[in-house]
């Protein structure tokens, strides 16, 4: 029997064989990958028209997913002076409103930097790494990765949802 060509834009394929930190890891960049892939090629004004009654737009996505890969890795596993982590609903809706001058680009960006960062501090720990949490008591990185995935692949499914709606295009790939 021979093997199919396999996409290695398909990293949860790929790694499906390997440990649990490389199945984790390759889930979460794949559903990374996908939000920016949702963004790519959009103009600002595309990217920032809301289409839904919600402040969400994939602009808004961009910014929010970077917030997220601040709070939860770099401010819990490895936090600098200054990193405070957000706790309440308000903050998380308010990282959805876009500042003026923001664009696609610069948003893309920061969330590639945000995710580069948390991929860093990540490898630094093994899965059973248990850091304080100032809701939940203790987390260790094998849930705070897990609820990155869940977050990432929600978020990735509004983007697809509003880059079909901006046009027409579809699809993780």
């Amino acid at each position: 029997m021979t093997n199919p060509t396999i996409d290695p834009t398909l990293g949860p394929v790929l790694a499906r064989t390997g440990d649990e930190r490389a199945v984790l890891d390759a889930f979460l960049d794949f559903h990374r990958a996908v939000v920016l892939r949702k963004a790519d090629g959009l103009a600002d004004a595309e990217a920032v028209r809301r289409l839904v009654p919600s402040l969400t737009t994939l602009a808004g996505l961009l910014k929010h997913l970077a917030l997220v890969e601040r709070n939860w890795l770099p401010c819990l596993f490895a936090p600098q002076p200054g990193d405070v982590y957000l706790t309440t609903e308000e903050e998380a809706r308010a990282s959805f409103t876009l500042a003026p001058g923001e664009t696609v680009a610069g948003l893309a960006d920061a969330y590639r930097a945000a995710c580069d960062r948390s991929r860093a501090i990540a490898a630094r720990f093994d899965l059973d790494h248990v850091v304080p949490h100032p809701q939940l008591g203790e987390v260790s990185l094998r849930w705070v990765l897990i609820h990155l995935i869940e977050e990432t692949a929600r978020h990735a499914g509004h983007a697809d949802i509003l880059r079909e709606l901006t046009d027409g295009e579809t699809g993780a790939l």
